[in-house]
């Protein structure tokens, strides 16, 4: 059976946050940071990096536009080039943001909205998307959710694990709040899981499926 390793209370409370107070990440927490990212990225064989202190990545027209404020502080998502790089980083760098808000910091990913990161990013390497990091002016607020029925194949007979991995699955934040996945479980107990089109769908299925990983106690990656 696969531990839970994030309570409910953690995925509850994290909501994206885009202005940020002038103050340093403390250097346990940044320490507690990259060892999650460093373990990750083994594993994984991802390139993630945690950029601090570098304002000029937010200073951009676009980061202006997407409402980023006092941003000094991100995570880059960076791996080798393949078709299942955006599911991957999306999957590891959720737990990065679970592990923020553990920490008391705050997060939001950000897919156009930035200018140059000082990420290093390597030959047959690619950058995705980064996350913003930092201690938030707010807490942000919960986003808007599908019914249930519009995101599985919902009926009162389902089990227990599986409607709490819904449950986690509809916390998880998604481009422009789309939800455009969908789980199913079928009739031999395996489950069904899809995506629709739209951008960066791929990654948000990586998110998607770490959340409910952590409702359910199933390990599906």
């Amino acid at each position: 059976m696969y531990k839970p390793i994030q309570p409910f209370e953690i995925m509850e409370a994290r909501h994206s946050v885009r202005q940020y107070k002038d103050q340093a990440i403390e250097p346990e927490k940044r320490a507690e940071l990259e060892r999650l990212m460093e373990s990750l990225n083994r594993q994984y064989g991802l390139h993630m990096q945690v950029i601090y202190d570098d304002p000029a990545c937010f200073k951009s027209i676009m980061a202006h536009y997407g409402k980023f404020e006092g941003v000094s502080n991100y995570i880059a998502l960076v791996g080798p080039k393949s078709p299942s790089l955006e599911e991957t980083l999306g999957y590891c760098g959720q737990q990065l943001v679970l592990k923020a808000q553990e920490l008391g910091l705050n997060t939001c990913w950000v897919a156009l909205t930035y200018g140059k990161s000082a990420a290093s990013v390597l030959k047959n390497e690619k950058e995705i998307c980064v996350i913003s990091l930092g201690y938030g002016k707010t807490q942000g607020v919960p986003h808007k959710n599908k019914p249930i029925e519009k995101l599985c194949n919902y009926s009162e007979n389902l089990p227990e694990w599986f409607l709490q991995g819904m449950r986690a699955a509809m916390l998880a934040p998604t481009a422009t709040n789309q939800q455009k996945f969908r789980f199913e479980l079928l009739e031999d107990g395996s489950l069904k899981i899809s995506r629709g089109l739209g951008f960066y769908s791929k990654m948000d299925l990586g998110i998607v499926k770490y959340h409910f990983e952590l409702g359910s106690g199933k390990k599906i990656f």
